[in-house]
């Protein structure tokens, strides 16, 4: 039986974020006006790994609403705008919280969800949380396989671009135009370069897709209600593109907690050329990030590259046969 391997912190506790007192006074004032009742306490969200304000805001009615907030000069200020326009877009066959308002308060940009009373899935995945998310994402894929006019016009990339500009570290190796990351020398990465960087060139043409996908699905942007049901959050980086790549990205944590993430793939269509070449990508993009140094983000997001690339490359060399370093 495959050993499970868990993260040094739960996804649960990543982020490094300011508190509701952090914020501008104005910026607080504003908000509160917005909710129409003074806030009566703010739980700051635990996952995730900008370092901007995220929390549930409650009213004194007892009211309860999510709100993202960051400077107007801090890019993720436009992700939250974009955030914005893409929910408020998405077909009711997707489960994921809408947006109330957004607005603009002393230099500050402001988004208001729906909150959702949830949690994010501990590891190692139960296989009731598993099943969930994969229920949810599989709707989610189907309503969003032809995106209407407003997802387009917010702009959805397609994502064999993507993988070609930002996921084709082990060619860039390969042809010693990057180093080898700290984070891969001694693995089987080392010994299996040519091979990741075939697959990895042959991705873009198998990934190309005309449904609009997730982009960043992973095991926080995932939240479990008290029903049960998922949630899909953050929708910042959407694309078009085949959906069996998101589910590729999401069960990497699932691989982790030795589920048969293979079967799982199945009921997605993912072709087997298609999954490797993910793994290998991912891998490389993860491994490559894990060894940047410090960074802006939540230094835990480096713990989440290293745990994520690892695992990518050891569901690959499963998969591939490749026998273990001596």
């Amino acid at each position: 039986m495959r050993p499970i391997t868990l993260p040094e912190v739960p996804y649960d506790a990543t982020s490094v974020r300011p508190g509701w007192p952090d914020l501008p006074r104005r910026v607080r004032a504003a908000i509160s006006e917005r909710l129409g009742e003074p806030v009566a306490t703010a739980r700051t969200a635990g996952g995730g790994f900008t370092r901007a304000f995220a929390a549930v805001l409650t009213g004194r009615s007892g009211a309860e609403v999510f709100v993202k907030a960051a400077p107007l000069q801090d890019p993720v200020s436009r992700w939250y705008a974009r955030e914005a326009a893409l929910t408020s877009a998405l077909p009711q066959g997707v489960r994921a919280a809408r947006p109330r308002w957004t607005m603009t308060a002393a230099g500050w940009f402001v988004l208001c969800l729906e909150a959702v009373d949830g949690r994010i899935p501990a590891l190692p995945w139960s296989p009731a949380d598993l099943d969930a998310t994969m229920s949810t994402w599989s709707a989610a894929s189907a309503a969003l396989a032809e995106p209407g006019p407003e997802l387009l016009a917010a702009g959805l990339p397609p994502l064999p671009e993507i993988l070609r500009a930002e996921m084709s570290w082990w060619s860039l190796i390969e042809s010693g135009h990057e180093p080898m990351p700290a984070t891969a020398r001694g693995t089987l990465a080392e010994a299996h370069l040519a091979e990741l960087a075939a697959l990895e060139r042959s991705l873009p043409a198998l990934a190309a897709g005309t449904g609009m996908s997730h982009g960043d699905l992973r095991v926080d942007n995932v939240l479990i209600d008290r029903a049960g049901a998922a949630w899909l959050c953050d929708w910042t980086w959407p694309c078009l593109g085949a959906p069996w790549f998101d589910t590729v990205t999401v069960l990497v944590s699932a691989y982790a907690g030795g589920h048969d993430t293979d079967a799982r793939l199945r009921d997605f269509g993912a072709p087997d050329a298609g999954v490797d070449g993910a793994l290998a990508a991912l891998s490389g993009y993860w491994l490559v990030r894990a060894d940047g140094g410090p960074t802006s983000a939540s230094p835990h997001s480096r713990q989440h590259q290293r745990f994520s690339g690892g695992q990518a490359l050891a569901w690959l060399a499963e998969r591939r046969g490749w026998p273990p370093l001596h």
